[in-house]
């Protein structure tokens, strides 16, 4: 009774905690395909995939997308060799001033993107103003300010996890090398860059989304243009639509691509390093072999898109809404009968009002009949 009792409060706590996590991107996902024109899921309306090309049609988001991908490439360009630079730094010298250099380093994590927006303007302006620079060169161009205002933070992101891979390092095998004759490049390009592939791989792919999705620093330095956030940002300022469910519907899709694959990498990698594929019944079988190899995963799930894309994309809403268009017409008419009708039957029930007295012809005025028209006639 006991087990009893703690299975059921364990899959209650399971079964809420999952909902907490993924109820509202559910949500999102359903309303991207109701035809209301307020994304919601109750009252259903028609399967729709119209807002998907509403969101492909919004002008300025598609820029602003494009404007974050050239952002967010620039600063992974610039972000990582930087971080590198500052890991390399911090395993190299005395215990000392691996504090204190921590500590500089760290700092730009802490300040408020408000403030580092703000900031990076100031600064720039005032060596553009200090060399006679004028509003057109790129001491004012919004994309160069917001490069420099992502860099000088998200820089600390890949210098963490680059330094937390150094940690793993053995430092005397870069000694053996250079004691065998390799040259310092030699012995970096060889030995240490290959053990730091996996956290470039990492820290490149999270510098890219700390980019992508920052607003607090970039609202302030793009000036003039916009970002995908930016734009996001004034969208649902201005009012929401589905077309933004539409856009949760891709970000999810792509990142369960995304982790399928990386899934699948790792299974095989782990069991090609184990020296026992044949063991395994998947790898057995050439077939399920080919198909568990992430290349093909990836072409499997493509192809899966592709078609659930080209079937939806020939589904036609029209008769549908124009059914539901023709159903709010009949309740309309509806309500309104139903409001006149109880009009005219309150009007029925109301009795009618007594005939007020009639005035003596003889009453006088109380103001001496000033107000009369007849008393300003010529006598």
């Amino acid at each position: 009774m006991t087990r009893l009792g703690g299975g059921l409060f364990a899959f209650s706590y399971t079964l809420l905690f999952f909902l907490f996590l993924f109820g509202p991107l559910i949500i999102m996902v359903i309303t991207a395909f109701n035809s209301s024109a307020f994304p919601r899921v109750v009252p259903w309306e028609c399967f729709t995939t119209d807002w998907f090309r509403v969101l492909v049609g919004n002008e300025r988001l598609m820029t602003g997308l494009w404007t974050s991908l050239a952002i967010g490439i620039a600063v992974v360009a610039i972000a990582v060799p930087f971080g590198l630079a500052g890991a390399l730094a911090l395993a190299d010298i005395g215990p000392r001033l691996r504090a204190g250099l921590y500590a500089v380093l760290i700092t730009p994590i802490l300040i408020p993107g408000v403030v580092l927006g703000i900031s990076t303007i100031v600064f720039w302006s005032l060596i553009g103003r200090g060399l006679g620079a004028g509003y057109d060169t790129i001491f004012y161009n919004g994309l160069f300010l917001t490069l420099l205002g992502q860099v000088a933070f998200i820089a600390s992101y890949a210098m963490l996890i680059l330094s937390a891979r150094l940690q793993r390092f053995d430092p005397t095998l870069t000694e053996a090398a250079l004691d065998l004759g390799a040259t310092p490049g030699q012995a970096f390009r060889k030995i240490l860059l290959p053990f730091l592939k996996p956290a470039l791989g990492s820290a490149a792919f999270i510098t890219f989304l700390a980019s992508f999705e920052n607003y607090n620093t970039t609202v302030f330095t793009i000036l003039s243009g916009n970002t995908f956030t930016t734009a996001l940002a004034s969208k649902i300022r201005l009012g929401t639509d589905p077309s933004l469910s539409a856009l949760a519907v891709i970000i999810i899709a792509l990142t369960l691509i995304g982790a399928m694959v990386q899934e699948a990498h790792h299974r095989r990698r782990d069991l090609l390093r184990s020296g026992r594929p044949e063991r395994s019944r998947l790898y057995a079988n050439p077939l399920t072999r080919l198909l568990t190899h992430p290349g093909a995963v990836l072409a499997i799930l493509v192809a899966v898109t592709g078609a659930i894309i080209w079937q939806a994309g020939h589904h036609d809403a029209e008769a549908c809404r124009t059914g539901i268009l023709i159903e709010k017409q009949r309740v309309q008419e509806r309500l309104l009968q139903e409001q006149q009708e109880r009009m005219r039957q309150r009007q029925s029930e109301t009795p009618a009002a007594p005939a007020a007295p009639a005035a003596p012809r003889n009453n006088p005025s109380p103001f001496g009949g000033a107000f009369n028209p007849n008393a300003l006639a010529p006598k």
